[in-house]
């Protein structure tokens, strides 16, 4: 019998807030999936710019199966976040399992090399930890071990270079303990956007890995709150709810993708991140949720272009709380959650087995913030009314960061009045 482990993947609340205001042709297109040239560290760019197209092929993958698995609920997790841990976990992972593991993050091992990976992460958790400034993100990892439990040096070295784990000992014979101490640690590592964890932890764990992110990022053309009113979002056929509504006029980037039949806008915070915000016609979800792969959204970028229009974006909150050893599995990690685990690269001993795979993430869209300097440049109007996009049925949204390319966030908001 294999003693068990827990991983805790987290995804800590993404906040979004207004803030200050720019020029509309401020970023020229940058698309998520398009290196920026002036990066601060080219070296580590490189490294972490080879993970790419394998973590976005993982973050639309693992969207579907959430998908198929919660059909009609709000979805929002953090694809890095997951491919984060498992790629930390495969450290420690030997033979199969570790195969397994690289694998069902969509790595292909004839063309990138283990040690590659490693170094990828270990860039991209640097860059995304030292965005630019407007953008708060903070990303880290860490790992909870009962006492008898005595990690290898060269695992816990490698893990504390690589993917900035920070290790802790935790009496697991004591449930309720440990789980105060690892939702404390959490909770503080979030700035208090993920609570509550874990629970009705099994004496039984002997391990708890627990991966983060927290993002809170500012709008670069800010809502004002004068603008927001109530309005109707239609759930579905049958349920309607009311909303708080925001509301502004402007020029956006705009895309209607005649295929996929949706609607596709963008929106820019100060510093590194985008949203890309996506409205289907109405039963056109379903189309759009099991055809998203990454070079649709590298499609829309291509052809978004400056629109006038009257934009309504819901406020909300939502959280996700996910148990992901069952997708993983359908993703083709499997040994890692069976007594046919390797994981003795963590231990020296074959003994051990990942037991359950938490992941919860937060999301607060709001229009709150410090308004723009009093010299802004005002939109220049045309008389006639510009067209009107409202996102008032079921939508997605995207959230990367330009400067590694990385898919942060994917949400589907079915009903933004229920928060988890």
């Amino acid at each position: 019998m294999k003693t068990t482990f827990y991983i805790s993947l987290l995804l800590a609340g993404l906040h979004v807030v207004a803030h200050g205001q720019l020029p509309p042709n401020h970023h020229n297109g940058h698309d998520p999936n398009e290196p920026k040239h002036h990066m601060h560290h080219a070296g580590e760019a490189i490294a972490c710019l080879k993970l790419v197209p394998n973590n976005a092929d993982f973050a639309f993958q693992f969207f579907k199966e959430v998908t198929l698995e919660a059909p009609n609920k709000n979805i929002f997790f953090s694809p890095v976040s997951i491919s984060t841990a498992f790629a930390m976990l495969a450290l420690g992972a030997r033979s199969t399992t570790q195969t397994q593991i690289l694998e069902g993050l969509t790595f292909n091992l004839t063309e990138i090399q283990e040690k590659e990976i490693h170094e990828g992460f270990h860039n991209l958790i640097h860059m995304l930890s030292h965005p630019e400034s407007g953008v708060q993100l903070n990303i880290g990892n860490a790992i909870f071990l009962t006492e008898k439990l005595k990690p290898l040096k060269k695992f816990l070295d490698d893990a504390k270079a690589l993917y900035q784990l920070e290790a802790f000992t935790t009496d697991f014979k004591n449930p309720t303990e440990a789980e105060k101490q690892i939702n404390d640690y959490i909770e503080r590592k979030t700035h208090g956007k993920i609570t509550d964890l874990v629970k009705d932890m099994d004496p039984q764990t002997v391990m708890l890995l627990a991966s983060f992110v927290f993002f809170k990022g500012n709008w670069e053309k800010p809502f004002k709150p004068e603008h927001t009113e109530e309005r109707e979002f239609f759930v579905d056929a049958e349920t309607t709810v009311k909303v708080s509504m925001m509301h502004q006029m402007g020029r956006f980037d705009f895309y209607f993708d005649e295929e996929l039949s949706c609607t596709v806008v963008r929106l820019h915070y100060n510093g590194s991140a985008t949203a890309f915000l996506v409205l289907p016609a109405k039963g056109k979800m379903k189309q759009l949720e099991q055809t998203l792969v990454k070079e649709t959204v590298q499609e829309w970028s291509d052809h978004l272009f400056q629109s006038l229009m009257s934009l309504y974006f819901p406020k909300f909150s939502i959280s996700g709380s996910y148990e992901i050893t069952n997708i993983l599995s359908k993703m083709g990690i499997v040994d890692v959650f069976t007594d046919q685990a390797d994981l003795s690269g963590i231990t020296g001993t074959p003994d051990l087995k990942v037991s359950k795979v938490v992941h919860k993430a937060a999301l607060d869209v709001d229009e709150r913030g410090t308004e723009a300097a009093a010299a802004t440049a005002a939109e220049i109007m045309t008389v006639s009314l510009p067209p009107t996009v409202e996102f008032n049925r079921p939508f997605l949204i995207l959230i990367f960061d330009r400067d590694t390319n990385s898919t942060l966030f994917i949400g589907k908001i079915v009903n933004p009045t229920i928060t988890s």
